[in-house]
């Protein structure tokens, strides 16, 4: 069944990353998930859960059309011999309408480049699913002033036209604030505005504002009830990729609730 939507809902997107690494751990997460989601009213919001590929057929079966489903990572061909590799199609296939590509952990623990993404960017197009576009500057980067932001979206999005641009969503996610990376401090709220506006500004110049203006901009980097007023809310970000908070129901959907408004 199609689940309906409506146009430019904000987005909220939960990425589990490598864990529930038993059928058990994922069954008490889809109980507490569930039980915690019962009743409440998230009219504004469209929420997205990630899970490791291994679970996505249960969590398609348990959380029925309250929840998209959304892949961590895809390969850039739909079948062949890719050992170890998971195709948008299979995405697809599974009960996925969301794929997150080139995020911090891929390019930094797989070598992924801008090449490589836009080539998964494009498939993942033509298989009818969304792209959640990873794009940020790690600190040296930042110390030193490189306009990383505008260069990551040239180099992904290339061969992307503005027929198919409005079903991608940018997620700008500096990679010295996540929290694998221990960071000391958040962005400001006016870094973060300031990143979503070299975001807007580059997708008007590459497609035009009415084109533009259909892209959801969200914010990504230890995303938490605490700080989400400011990172997100704040900084008019129209959704948030939630990493380690995600993994507890509660908090995630406390941060849905903010984001709802």
């Amino acid at each position: 069944m199609v689940k309906e939507k409506v146009s430019m809902k904000k987005i909220i997107i939960g990425n589990l990353k490598m864990n529930l690494i038993s059928a058990q751990e994922r069954e008490q997460y889809l109980k507490s998930f569930k039980k915690e989601i019962t009743g409440k009213k998230l009219n504004n919001v469209e929420i997205v859960l990630c899970p490791p590929a291994i679970h996505l057929e249960n969590f398609g079966k348990i959380l029925g059309k309250k929840v998209f489903l959304g892949g961590q990572n895809c390969f850039w061909e739909d079948k062949g011999s890719y050992t170890g590799e998971i195709s948008p199609l299979m995405l697809k296939n599974f009960g996925c309408e969301y794929v997150i590509i080139g995020h911090s952990d891929r390019r930094k623990y797989f070598g992924e480049t801008d090449e490589t993404i836009s080539r998964k960017i494009n498939l993942v197009l033509k298989n009818n699913l969304k792209p959640v576009i990873c794009v940020g500057e790690n600190w040296e980067q930042k110390v030193k002033g490189i306009d990383v932001v505008a260069r990551q979206l040239r180099d992904c999005l290339e061969g992307v036209t503005g027929g198919k641009i409005e079903n991608i969503i940018i997620c700008y996610e500096p990679v010295w604030a996540i929290s694998s990376n221990k960071p000391d401090h958040m962005p400001e709220t006016n870094e973060i505005m300031g990143a979503g506006l070299v975001i807007k500004r580059f997708l008007v110049g590459k497609y035009g504002v009415r084109i533009a203006e259909k892209v959801r901009i969200i914010y990504g980097g230890s995303v938490s009830s605490v700080n989400v007023n400011e990172t997100c809310v704040g900084a008019r970000m129209e959704g948030a990729l939630v990493g380690k908070e995600s993994l507890t129901p509660r908090e995630f959907l406390k941060i849905c609730k903010i984001i709802e408004g």
